[in-house]
């Protein structure tokens, strides 16, 4: 039966994904063929023990929870604003690591960044040189092409990708309309394939994906997806986004954890605090009120201060060290 809440931010892998409700009628897709979505183990980076972990000792919040599966019933975008260190990217690959979505598809954005370097990579030159060389075969465009993170999530998988579009905010000006619409439209054009398949018997390519080496079939140079991303961009507000952006977008805003959400972070990374974490937290909290910090950094000073051959001064005075302010201004040195 279908439940409108499938993520439930336990962090215990399930099939819950497969009862989602249906879209709504102006979010249905229809792309095909249809696309069994790949296993973590098909893409070695979804296996790292970083990336793991990062999943594993999510702590979800009941609000990202309620806008998680917000954003999965109404196949919309999640845009999550917070200050640094709040778990932004790291919500990604926790509902991933639960839902069975598959490798996290991460796209890293740049001042420079373009919606065709999220779409796919073409080599010309590599082409060119094939060519001279006598080692392109007729219709070879799709061996100088690649997938981008964008565009293998808009393939038309069975079940949803996980993409992380990380750092928005750090885009130009036109690249959050550009996305939009490749969002709103669930489809785009690879024109490089289009004019390929005017000489072609069926007008298939098989492409290389991003995150593996197995192609997927891409007729007619058009892609578009069955089941739609769970697409979450982060932002850590350092630009104020498009009306028309936003309102297509469901949207988080992450706050500093209180106490006892600094407490579970602990547990769910460093096992059971002892006094002594608890002690390093209540300073942390302390700090934190008069200037920037971030949870990683309390993290940093934990694991460090219970490595064995420190005294208890030496301790405290690296735990300190290991928690300056992440705005000059606020230990007192700007100017």
């Amino acid at each position: 039966m279908p439940h409108w809440s499938v993520y439930t931010g336990t962090s215990t892998p399930h099939d819950g994904i497969d009862h989602l409700p249906d879209p709504p009628p102006w979010r249905a897709f229809d792309g095909g063929p249809a696309l069994a979505a790949p296993h973590d183990g098909d893409d070695a980076t979804a296996v790292s023990p970083d990336r793991v972990h990062r999943a594993k000792s999510y702590v979800a919040t009941p609000e990202s929870v309620r806008l998680v599966n917000a954003a999965l019933c109404l196949r919309r975008p999640l845009l999550v604003t917070g200050p640094p260190g709040t778990g932004k990217s790291s919500l990604a690959y926790a509902v991933a690591r639960e839902l069975r979505l598959g490798p996290v598809l991460r796209w890293n954005i740049t001042s420079r960044s373009t919606l065709a370097d999220g779409l796919y990579q073409y080599d010309p030159l590599s082409r060119l040189y094939a060519a001279r060389h006598g080692q392109d075969r007729p219709g070879s465009v799709e061996d100088h092409l690649r997938l981008g993170p964008l565009g293998t999530a808009l393939l038309p998988y069975d079940r949803p990708r996980a993409l992380l579009v990380d750092e928005i905010d750090k885009s130009d000006l036109d690249l959050p309309n550009d996305l939009l619409n490749v969002l709103e439209e669930g489809q785009y054009e690879i024109p490089e394939l289009v004019r390929a398949a005017r000489h072609s018997d069926d007008g298939t390519a098989e492409v290389l994906a991003d995150g593996t080496d197995t192609p997927v079939p891409v007729r007619r140079g058009r892609v578009r997806c069955r089941a739609f991303p769970f697409v979450v961009l982060t932002s850590n507000g350092e630009r104020e986004f498009p009306p028309a952006f936003l309102r297509r977008c469901v949207r988080l805003k992450l706050r500093r954890p209180g106490r006892e959400q600094l407490t579970d972070i602990v547990r769910a990374h460093l096992d059971t605090p002892d006094e002594a974490a608890d002690r390093l937290i209540a300073r942390f909290l302390e700090r934190a009120s008069g200037g920037e910090l971030a949870t990683d950094q309390l993290l940093n000073a934990l694991y460090l201060t219970g490595v064995a051959g420190l005294d208890a001064d030496s301790r405290d005075d690296l735990a300190e060290q290991l928690m300056p302010y992440l705005s000059t201004t606020a230990d007192g040195d700007g100017f």
